[in-house]
């Protein structure tokens, strides 16, 4: 089982922020059962960052806009990155989903992601986040919750172009972004092109005397007349081999032939440059700095969707959302040790093919929504070592994944139901889904671990309930229970990886006797408010979650250790060998006493503990500490200014999982410091048409680091941004 606790408590005074939070509960969300629905309709938990809380974030990537919320806790690698937690549950155990396509493939792994960021922000309409299982409606991987980025539309009879530009000093950052709508009566068409340049990421100057040196970049490799040579860095606080760039284009076309019929297709392509694993080139074996080179090459993700939705229907059904998409997806890992004229090159490419059909119907107190789903995967993985002087490749390298045939695919029927029970008063949410995956890989070359087998293959069916109840004794009051499971089906990254784990220290090899991980969730809502200018919130869950897959010793060959790249090296494989509970709050309140003015307050506190077969009670993975974001605003005629702090508690190490995934080696010994930066933002709309924006971030240059993260974050931050709409 699994345990988590959590706390989110919110303040804001803000003429329009208020009104926003005020019409909340009628306000419109669609990831909740794939059709439009009121929000107080719905029993789940639901965040909404809308178009203009996106744009006044000034993030420098999705990443960034999602921790910039104060809801999210996101972790970093590297500057190029940025993994979301929901409820202590990262990557693989929460499902991202864009435009209604999951993102979620084959080879999601349970440790930290950074495919978020090649979602452009520029182009977001909005964000919706789910918190809690939700695999009822979407399938696997919904443990923690859902999080939906919502592109804009196409607009018919629209002619439309933005402009923007943003320059930010401590990532060096130089960014561009267009967008053109050309809408005619019944054709529209919308392009976005996005270009962003990185730097090597400046950290905090003001250290707290106790921490030393902590995070300091002393020296770096560079290659000086073709060899390799550590230089001491001139400015350690510049965190030297940090910057990339990235590309990010989309293009939408709408077709509405009938009022109540549309058809769109969505193209969306994502590529940068090689983007350094910054904490990987801090580590260090026998004193020294251990790899000159270690950087994931482009990350490419294309997207072609195609979408109908049809309203009015005749027949039994009122309205029909069917689509079919396609993603191909690169992935690839190049690593180079000091002084070692090989590179290791390890890639991976991967298309998936997904299609839906959505099905609702309205009558009376009752609305039904049916749907079935598929998705198909595909993944091709290659490695070779290149000598970095004749470039000549050499096989024969061990590949992160088996080398042979890979697919994995799932299908599911689902029933979505909702009925006012006493209308406006009291509503029933109910759900079922039945849901298939298969997976099946192939080791071609077994000779570099001897392994026992060739093939590797499972078959899973997994059921998913939810149940909700809401109570709205006026239109200003929400009371919610629910209850909702969720699944997680085993795929190729956790049945069939072969790698090296963080450090060196152990070989993670294939385990293909998995079972799907599940959760059973409690949750418990309230919504109020008062003399319309104060509202509160507060929610409270509890969950159980078993099969938790975790990596633990095993044996390859009936032996603990295996001789791997010239060293004895111990073997662990992932397993069902964990259990835990969780259970936590979240809380809001939110004021208003004069329309122009506003102050919020966010703040969210985890814990949890895995217990094993034998009882005993360890830390959790990706439980971030107390995490919150405070500020005050004022909003006039064309002006807003806006001041708000940013926040982590400690902690401590003997908080961190001993599995390694919390990343305790790039922390202090007694783990990871309380942070708090203060920040000013304005906005300043010069003409109907030419907006300004100016932000000063960290103003003290506190010197942090996120928990769990590789690379320390930014120091005082000047960003400016100019956007132009006509």
């Amino acid at each position: 089982m699994k345990i988590i606790l959590g706390f989110v408590m919110t303040v804001t005074i803000t003429g329009t922020a208020f009104a926003q939070q005020k019409d909340t509960l009628s306000e419109v969300i669609v990831t909740a059962n794939k059709f439009e629905e009121k929000r107080k309709y719905v029993a789940a938990k639901v965040e909404v960052l809308q178009l203009k809380a996106i744009d006044q974030s000034l993030s420098n990537n999705t990443g960034g806009l999602l921790e910039q919320s104060g809801k999210v806790f996101v972790q970093r690698s590297q500057a190029g990155g940025g993994s979301p937690v929901l409820r202590g549950f990262e990557a693989s155990r929460i499902l991202l989903v864009v435009d209604g396509v999951r993102m979620n493939n084959a080879i999601y792994r349970t440790g930290h992601l950074q495919n978020v960021i090649t979602i452009d922000d520029d182009i977001l309409d909005k964000v919706e986040i789910i918190y809690g299982p939700a695999s009822t409606i979407y399938g696997s991987d919904a443990l923690g919750g859902i999080i939906h980025f919502q592109t804009r539309k196409p607009l018919l009879s629209t002619f439309k172009t933005t402009l923007s530009t943003r320059y930010s000093s401590a990532y060096n950052e130089y960014s561009g972004h267009a967008d053109v709508n050309a809408g005619g009566r019944k054709f529209a068409s919308l392009t976005s092109i996005s270009y962003s340049n990185f730097g090597d990421l400046r950290q905090g100057s003001n250290r707290n005397p106790l921490y030393g040196n902590f995070g300091k970049r002393t020296s770096y490799i560079q290659s000086i007349q073709g060899m390799d040579s550590i230089v001491r860095n001139r400015d350690e606080n510049i965190q030297r081999q940090s910057g990339y760039k990235q590309y990010d284009i989309l293009q939408k076309f709408l077709w509405q032939p009938a009022q109540h019929h549309s058809h769109e297709l969505n193209i969306q392509y994502s590529t940068s440059s090689d983007i350094p694993r910054y904490d990987r080139l801090t580590d260090l074996r026998n004193g020294q700095l251990r790899w000159a080179e270690w950087y994931y090459g482009p990350q490419e993700r294309l997207m072609a969707a195609y979408q109908y939705k049809a309203k009015a229907l005749k027949g039994f059904f009122d309205q029909l959302l069917a689509g079919v998409s396609y993603q191909k997806i690169q992935e690839s890992r190049m690593q180079r040790a000091y002084r070692n004229e090989e590179r290791e090159h390890r890639i991976e490419d991967i298309q998936v093919i997904a299609l839906n059909a959505d099905l609702r119907k309205s009558t009376g107190r009752n609305e039904l929504n049916i749907g079935i789903d598929g998705q198909f995967n595909i993944l091709q993985s290659t490695a070779y070592r290149q000598n970095i002087k004749t470039s000549a490749k050499r096989f024969g390298l061990d590949t992160r994944y088996p080398d042979g045939s890979n697919h994995m695919h799932y299908s599911g029927i689902y029933a979505q139901h909702l009925f006012k029970i006493i209308p406006g008063k009291l509503v029933l949410n109910d759900g079922l889904r039945v849901n298939y995956v298969g997976l099946q890989s192939e080791f071609r070359d077994t000779a570099l671990l001897h392994l026992p087998f060739t093939s590797a293959s499972q078959r899973n069916i997994t059921f998913s309930a939810n149940a909700g109840i809401i109570y709205l004794p006026d239109d200003k009051s929400k009371f919610s229970f629910s209850i909702s499971t969720g699944f997680r089906a085993p795929n190729i990254d956790d049945m069939a990886k072969v790698f090296e784990s963080a450090g060196g220290t152990q070989l993670v090899v294939p385990n293909p006797e998995l079972k799907p991980e599940q959760t059973y969730n409690f949750d418990l809502g309230i919504n109020r408010r008062f003399m319309d200018w104060i509202s509160i919130e507060a929610n409270a869950f509890y969950s159980l979650f078993r099969n938790a897959i975790v990596t633990d010793r095993f044996s390859l060959n009936g032996s603990s250790e295996v001789l791997y790249n010239g060293q004895v090296t111990p073997v662990v494989a992932s397993q069902n060998k964990a259990r835990a509970d969780i259970y936590g709050f979240q809380a809001g309140i939110s004021l208003q006493p004069v329309e122009a003015f506003d102050l919020y307050s966010q703040i969210t506190y985890t814990y949890g503990r895995y217990r094993g077969k034998d009882d005993v009670k360890v830390p959790m993975d990706h439980i971030p500490p107390v995490f919150g974001k405070t500020g005050i605003s004022y909003r006039y005629q064309f002006l807003g200014i806006e001041a708000y702090a940013l926040y982590n508690s400690w902690k401590r190490a003997k908080d961190y999982s001993p599995s390694g995934e919390d990343n305790l080696q790039y922390a202090m010994a007694e783990g990871m410091p309380a942070w708090c930066t203060l920040n000013l933002s304005t906005t300043w709309k010069i003409t109907s048409y030419l907006k300004a924006q100016a932000a000063l971030e960290n103003i003290l240059d506190q010197n942090y680091r996120v928990f769990s993260s590789g690379i320390s974050s930014a120091g005082r931050n000047l960003i400016l941004k100019l956007k132009v709409e006509f």
